[in-house]
């Protein structure tokens, strides 16, 4: 398997962004799979904006001090020791107070580090891909529980609650004897209706993007068994521990991130397309300058970004530990997104814009996720200073999670109760 590793930190570039022979379309591919290509390029737009060289937005250096006190503020009041968890789905399982990892544990009983690990995975990267934004409509109720009343979850919450209990009771295995996996064949058969059963979806109460999520489902089902030596047997996206943790003790970010984009490309819509490579969460901007085939396109990969994110905790919690953190970038969606545009970062050169109903792939929603990357990296430094934290105490992982995203969210439902600033059309594989 080819991986491109970049183990430094924000703002600085991983000899893999230029070796690659980027007049091939896998070589093109394989810069645009690297986190150094997606900042290099984030910060070339945003160096281009604050040129007024933008035909959408204009950068408002003076607010970004102010914007950074309200994350360490919001940051302080969520964190108050400033013991601050990494930013993923581990943090939506916990959704209400309630420790479900602790649920998992116990229903995992006396099982090795290693199979609890794989469980772990399973769970978390099927979870993060059922992640894409749930719309303003939908609800989970979770059924009462010992000590626990009935309670009715919404949004990414929503979706990490609902996602736990459709793990616990063995949707995504093919296995009735071993229930707490996630295998292929159990994934090639989750139906939108399966689901849609499972996410309590009814005329009442709907998701968004049902149809675009199971067929996710199933893409990565296909994905698993292509690639045995990665996913082993039966194919679980948890044999990425055994993987990765084979001949080292130490895993690095981006090496997880590696493998995913390569391993798990043929999951995403294949429009987006360099030759015969899928390239996923990766657009079209005309500014988004490189070499050869990959000219032209703006990489993000945030989902990819989000189940890295969301997997560094199994492995520590393992034993094993990750390094080059800092190498993943901040994640471009609407809710940090949406903080800069809500605090005055960035300001839209046309409101009507705000009106429109976008898809991922227009040019200024393209902007406005790469200018998002760049200035979360100049946003995370400032953040720290405000609380006192070194980098190494607080990582891009924990500003995001203290932190920008809470703050986007806490804005938005100052503003426009919680609806994003810009309107974005989900089919349930990028936002």
């Amino acid at each position: 398997m080819s991986e491109i590793t970049d183990t430094h930190g924000p703002g600085t570039h991983s000899p893999g962004t230029h070796s690659a022979d980027t007049a091939t379309p896998d070589g093109a591919a394989a810069v645009l799979r690297t986190t150094a290509a997606i900042r290099e390029r984030a910060q070339a737009l945003l160096a281009r904006a604050r040129r007024f060289e933008s035909g959408y937005f204009t950068v408002n250096d003076g607010a970004l001090h102010s914007t950074a006190a309200l994350v360490a503020e919001v940051t302080k009041a969520r964190y108050p020791e400033l013991k601050i968890p990494y930013h993923s789905r581990w943090r939506h399982f916990e959704a209400g107070g309630i420790d479900r990892r602790a649920q998992l544990d116990a229903a995992l009983g006396n099982v090795s580090p290693a199979e609890r690990a794989r469980a772990q995975i399973d769970l978390a990267l099927v979870s993060v891909l059922l992640d894409a934004g749930a719309g303003p409509d939908w609800k989970y109720t979770e059924a009462a529980a010992t000590g626990v009343p009935e309670h009715a979850y919404t949004r990414s919450e929503g979706l990490g609650v609902a996602s736990f209990h459709a793990f616990m009771n063995g949707l995504f295995s093919s296995d009735p004897q071993q229930p707490l996996q996630a295998d292929a064949e159990g994934l090639k058969a989750v139906t939108a209706a399966r689901l849609a059963e499972a996410f309590q979806v009814a005329d009442g109460n709907p998701l968004v993007g049902l149809e675009g999520r199971a067929a996710l489902l199933r893409r990565l089902g296909d994905a698993l068994l292509s690639g045995p030596g990665v996913f082993g047997l039966p194919a679980r996206p948890g044999h990425l521990f055994d993987h990765l943790t084979r001949t080292h003790t130490r895993v690095d970010a981006h090496d997880l991130l590696s493998a995913l984009l390569v391993n798990m490309a043929p999951i995403w819509p294949a429009q987006n397309a360099i030759g015969g490579q899928a390239m996923g969460d990766c657009w079209r901007h005309p500014a988004a300058r490189g070499t050869g085939l990959s000219d032209g396109w703006m990489p993000f990969h945030k989902l990819s970004q989000w189940l890295t994110y969301s997997l560094l905790e199994p492995f520590e919690w393992a034993g094993v530990e990750v390094g080059g953190l800092d190498s993943l970038t901040g994640l471009p969606e609407y809710r940090n997104g949406g903080l800069l545009l809500d605090s005055g970062v960035l300001r839209l050169k046309d409101e009507t814009l705000a009106q429109k109903t976008a898809v991922a792939g227009d040019e200024f929603i393209v902007e406005w996720r790469a200018l998002t990357v760049a200035l979360l990296d100049e946003l995370a430094p400032l953040v720290r200073e405000q609380l006192g934290l070194t980098a190494e105490d607080m990582p891009l992982a924990c500003v995001l999670e203290g932190g920008t995203w809470a703050a986007g969210r806490a804005l938005a439902q100052r503003l426009r109760d919680g609806t994003p600033p810009l309107n974005i059309q989900s089919d349930g594989t990028v936002f």
